[in-house]
């Protein structure tokens, strides 16, 4: 569940540390506000929401898929047996 979370955050952070780090090489202090308008995070914003769309896009289409047909978890004989694919 935590990967469900983590995934997507990381991937809509991805321009703003781009930006710091950009801003760091150019030997400015990245936490200064002038550095971060108004037009300049709504760009980072909007590119952040894009590679999130594509990379679970991406995701999805990679994702390993489970082949066969999910047995539920059912009770046999007085005993609890696990769902399957099988």
């Amino acid at each position: 569940m935590l990967r469900a979370i983590l995934e997507p955050v990381a991937l809509f952070l991805t321009p703003f540390i781009a930006f710091a780090i950009y801003l760091i090489l150019r030997a400015r202090y990245p936490l200064a506000v002038e550095h971060w308008s108004r037009g300049r995070v709504s760009t980072m914003t909007l590119a952040g929401l894009f590679i999130v769309v594509l990379g679970m896009f991406l995701l999805g289409l990679t994702a390993p898929r489970g082949r066969g047909i999910y047995v539920p978890a059912h009770v046999e004989n007085g005993q609890l047996v696990p769902g399957h694919i099988e």
